[in-house]
């Protein structure tokens, strides 16, 4: 299928407080200057975790920080900043981030102007408990994989908790002049588009899940992605459409296991898919991805494009950072069959 060459372990957890029991799922963008700037997961004693920073050259970590990057501010992440992605749209850098209270999961961002100095926005997902959205999705006739999927947050954060949103991020270039922001209520993959942040209020967002049958952009179809599936690393504008990497999981007898996918998606509309993998693009295959903080797991969530390689980053069984570089031509042409 598409040829995948292991760059191995990038990134591991040291000996600094913030991130002894683990570094993960990172945010990757490579500047002008052949700098690419990695905001990872980094999680303390009491699975807390903030974003920390490091700059790879040639894919070598060449600078990392001793303290968080950003940390916990506000009540509705008060347990962490977790999964961020990042992306560049016009001359602004967008952050998203898993805002986690110790129940509830919601979206968040930051912006920078020059990848320094973020400045914090607050929580955009759907304010709604999630017992009163799952009857909005019964109102729809949704399957039932939204009301299990309940029960898979259930399990972290209890009864009485907010939806959970996660896996976010827009667009790098806006869709017919809108801001398209990929999200994901499990078990699929939503999109929702809006011309300003500030319309993301609780009146946009009933509307939204009162039709949220519409915004499905992927949803399970294979019997590897037969569990959830989430965005991954934002997309990537090609001629043929936007690359999408996605990750996903499926039960399987020994358990659940976490891989990488990919999609083709129409360039004016996102929610055409052009091409799609029926088999993984990578799974855990070595003890590092399959043994850790959370096994079998590969979650991609960023990725960098030099030519026709494409690296992307990785969490490795939510305990470290791994990479994997490929053609996008090859992966290109595979999805068009």
């Amino acid at each position: 299928m598409v040829n995948v060459q292991s760059r191995g372990i990038i990134l591991e957890k040291t000996t600094e407080k913030f991130e002894t029991e683990g570094v993960f799922n990172p945010a990757c963008i490579r500047t002008e200057d052949g700098v690419t700037h990695m905001f990872y997961r980094a999680v303390a004693k009491g699975n807390r975790s903030t974003i920390g920073y490091c700059q790879l050259i040639d894919g070598k970590v060449a600078n990392r920080a001793k303290k968080p990057f950003l940390v916990p501010e506000h009540d509705f992440e008060k347990h962490g900043l977790e999964d961020p992605r990042i992306l560049k749209l016009d001359s602004l850098y967008y952050l998203f981030y898993t805002a986690f209270d110790g129940k509830s999961a919601r979206v968040a961002y930051a912006t920078s102007a020059n990848l320094r100095n973020f400045q914090k926005h607050g929580v955009i997902s759907p304010e709604i408990d999630y017992d009163s959205a799952i009857q909005i999705f019964k109102k729809q006739r949704l399957k039932e994989s939204y009301e299990i999927c309940k029960g898979i947050c259930e399990e972290v954060g209890g009864k009485n908790m907010m939806l959970w949103d996660k896996d976010a991020f827009i667009f790098p270039k806006k869709i017919k002049g809108k801001f398209a922001l990929i999200h994901r209520i499990m078990p699929d993959i939503q999109i929702a588009y809006f011309d300003d942040f500030s319309e993301l209020d609780h009146d946009y967002w009933m509307s939204y899940l009162s039709h949220l049958r519409d915004s499905i952009i992927l949803e399970q179809k294979y019997p590897f992605e037969n569990r959830t599936m989430g965005g991954g690393c934002p997309p990537i504008e090609t001629e043929e459409g936007w690359l999408l990497i996605c990750h996903c999981s499926g039960f399987t007898e020994s358990g659940v296991i976490y891989h990488a996918t990919a999609a083709l998606l129409d360039k004016e509309n996102p929610q055409k898919v052009l091409g799609r993998l029926d088999v993984p693009l990578f799974s855990p295959e070595v003890a590092w991805e399959n043994l850790g903080n959370v096994n079998d797991v590969v979650f991609p969530t960023g990725a960098v494009l030099v030519g026709d390689e494409l690296t992307i980053y990785y969490g490795a069984a939510d305990e470290r950072v791994g990479a994997k570089s490929l053609s996008i031509k090859e992966l290109l042409r595979e999805l068009k069959k």
